[in-house]
């Protein structure tokens, strides 16, 4: 879904209450398309889901397209802010030439609110389904383009960056983009592929407390790797 529309905003006076319909249509939008993708959401299903009529949705938003729009902003921006804190230290850290065990952490720390996110799913679960659905689409739109500026760019660059820092290698050495690539592989699969997850595990579910063994199991699995590659990149040749 590629295309862009100006959405109308409260006039003074009714901004509150406004506000808060506008966003009962994004989090309803965002669940149908979480779930059906943008072709199988229709506008009077996203209304009726949030409580309003269809000239309400029109009202704000214009469109669907408008509506996708918003979702997708209303996402980069809630994970922008996750990620900022995280993203910002490591990048101080490198400028000031920090030891491997500090980057390691400051890997971790990013890798942590991606974990959060996706497994323990301190974002909404219809959020994580939108941007699942978003990034896989392959669209060389709008939105897919601001998605990639705001959030797939810098996070790939900073986690290419402290991979190759960490294991002594070129960013743009094959090695660090396939180690980086792998890092990023784990968090994918227990997410989006729940049904070979189960499947291997014997679950018929993941409740909180195998989310949180999940986590711990990939947190210490990356931190291995982290320290392996360094302590290679230190053996004399």
């Amino acid at each position: 879904m590629n295309q862009s529309k100006r959405m109308r905003r409260p006039e003074a006076g009714g901004y509150a209450r406004g506000d808060e319909t506008r966003q009962r249509i994004i989090e309803a939008a965002l669940q149908l398309f979480g779930e059906r993708g943008f072709d199988g959401a229709s506008t009077r299903d996203i209304a009726n889901a949030a409580g309003v009529n269809a000239p309400a949705l029109q009202y704000y938003f214009e469109n669907k397209a408008g509506v996708y729009q918003a979702c997708a902003e209303y996402v980069a921006e809630d994970m922008q802010q996750r990620f900022e804190p995280p993203l910002r230290q490591a990048a101080a850290l490198m400028r000031q030439d920090a030891g491997t065990a500090e980057l390691i952490e400051a890997y971790l720390a990013i890798y942590d609110v991606a974990l959060n996110s996706l497994l323990l799913q301190t974002q909404a679960p219809s959020s994580v389904l939108f941007m699942a659905r978003e990034l896989a689409s392959g669209e060389d739109g709008a939105i897919s383009r601001m998605l990639h500026q705001r959030l797939k760019q810098p996070l790939r660059k900073t986690s290419l960056a402290l991979v190759a820092r960490i294991s002594g290698t070129p960013t743009g050495a094959a090695v660090t983009r396939i180690r980086t690539l792998m890092l990023r592989s784990h968090l994918m699969l227990f997410r989006f592929d729940q049904q070979t997850t189960l499947s291997v595990l014997g679950w018929k579910e993941i409740n909180a407390a195998r989310a949180e063994l999940i986590r711990q199991t990939i947190r210490a699995t990356t931190r291995t790797l982290l320290e392996s590659w360094s302590a290679a990149a230190a053996k004399p040749a």
